[in-house]
């Protein structure tokens, strides 16, 4: 019998329970999250004859390199080896009692964007190594599969993912909800650090500490809000000290609305002085009629011109500006040429997150938001990345489909923060076509 670690044996607790339906373990290197989830899809496949599991990952070859191995080794450790065939072109173990694993690539490959060729899987369970590496589209569709024989196992559905952390959505869905304690009883998170784990060498903690220090702060102290992407443009600790910036000066007033595409997602409006972003209020899903008057409403109240307003056009945001006479911002609109000088963006919108970025982290900016809002504001703006930097060409942020893939929801927030610098940029500019 191999002896689990404590934080393994809390999962397994989960994994058994009646209740839990979704299990995300990890937060750090080193706490066992491969050989977890590797004994799980052992133990079901031993004990529930028949029954057809999932390993899953963004790539089938990192899968094959990675997670397969430690399925190799505690296999051997295990003896058990003599149970099982493991077929290499077909990628399933096939066990002498009916049971399968299934190996499955969850990457999101622009050719299937819907993930169609999941569409006929049935499984009874599923266990994604380092889920933050897939989408949460790629999360929901796994968990739509497993129907495999519960009925006759007598077993809930139950889906186990590991992962380091991440700035996506199992931040959103997992680890921001269980610090709350609002985390639904049918999904459970459990963190697990190099320190839980007693059999690692001290060679291997060592190397985690000489790491720099945002993936010193990931993989060693488990710190889910700090990243090393390099396509990042706002760091971290100029998004925190935004919101005791508070000796930037007021000026002008504006607003700056994120309207709900279609009546999808959620209406988000900034009301600014200068760049004091001093008021945000956030409207769930409505019609144009209810934005329309709730705008006007906020004009009057601080004594704001139309001329600076600002409303997103696509989508429902079209017909708002339509009705009140205010700016338009158009994402993919020609960039503007400010000051006479053009620089190489792609759109508009890549212009002003460009040009936001540097007076956030020049500390020029103030926002003054507690709760919930400014949790999500921290979130989206970390996601506010170039988009393929390491290529010559036209400089583009991530667009918002693509961040609504990785974090789990629309990054409206960023997107009303992102506006306000349009009015930056129309103080001096001509149009050009660049």
């Amino acid at each position: 019998m191999m002896e689990l670690l404590p934080k393994q044996k809390n999962a397994v607790y989960y994994l058994k329970d009646s209740e839990t339906t979704e299990i995300l373990y990890g937060g750090a290197a080193g706490g066992g999250k491969s050989a977890l989830g590797c004994l799980w899809l052992i133990e079901m496949a031993q004990n529930y004859p028949g029954s057809r599991g999932l390993m899953g990952r963004s790539k089938l070859k990192t899968l094959k390199e990675t997670t397969l191995n430690t399925f190799f080794q505690l296999s051997s450790e295990l003896r058990i080896s003599n149970q099982y065939n493991y077929n290499a072109q077909e990628h399933i173990f096939f066990w002498n009692n009916g049971s399968q694993i299934l190996l499955k690539d969850l990457f999101l490959y622009p050719s299937d964007p819907e993930f169609d060729s999941l569409g006929s899987l049935e499984i009874s369970h599923a266990f994604i190594d380092e889920c933050n590496q897939i989408v949460y589209k790629a999360w929901q569709i796994v968990k739509s599969r497993i129907r495999y024989k519960l009925n006759e196992f007598g077993i809930r559905p139950k889906m186990l993912g590991t992962c380091n952390p991440a700035k996506n959505w199992t931040k959103t869905e997992f680890y921001n909800p269980a610090k709350s304690k609002t985390l639904p009883e049918t999904k459970k998170f459990i963190q697990a650090l190099p320190s839980d784990n007693p059999y690692l060498p001290e060679s291997y903690i060592q190397s985690l500490r000489e790491l720099e220090k945002n993936s010193r702060e990931r993989l060693l102290n488990g710190n889910w809000d700090y990243d090393d992407d390099p396509a990042a443009l706002i760091h971290y600790d100029a998004i925190i000290d935004c919101f005791s910036n508070n000796f930037v000066k007021p000026g002008k007033k504006y607003i700056t609305a994120d309207i709900a595409r279609y009546g999808r997602d959620k209406t988000v409006i900034g009301v600014w002085s200068g760049f004091r972003l001093f008021k945000i209020y956030m409207i769930p899903k409505s019609g144009l009629d209810a934005i329309k008057d709730k705008l006007e409403q906020i004009r009057i109240s601080e004594n704001i011109s139309l001329n600076n307003i600002i409303v997103d056009e696509d989508g429902v945001g079209g017909g708002v500006v339509d009705f009140m006479r205010c700016k338009g911002f158009v994402n993919n609109s020609t960039p503007i040429t400010a000051g006479g000088k053009t620089d190489n963006f792609r759109n508009l919108k890549s212009q002003c997150y460009f040009g936001i970025s540097d007076r956030i982290n020049s500390s020029q900016v103030y926002i003054s938001a507690d709760g919930e809002d400014k949790q999500f504001i921290i979130e989206e703006l970390q996601y506010v990345k170039q988009k393929n930097m390491d290529k010559d060409g036209k400089r583009e942020v991530l667009s918002k489909d693509e961040i609504k893939e990785q974090l789990g929801r629309s990054p409206d927030y960023a997107d009303m923060i992102m506006m306000r610098y349009y009015f930056e940029l129309r103080q001096t500019f001509s149009w050009s076509a660049a």
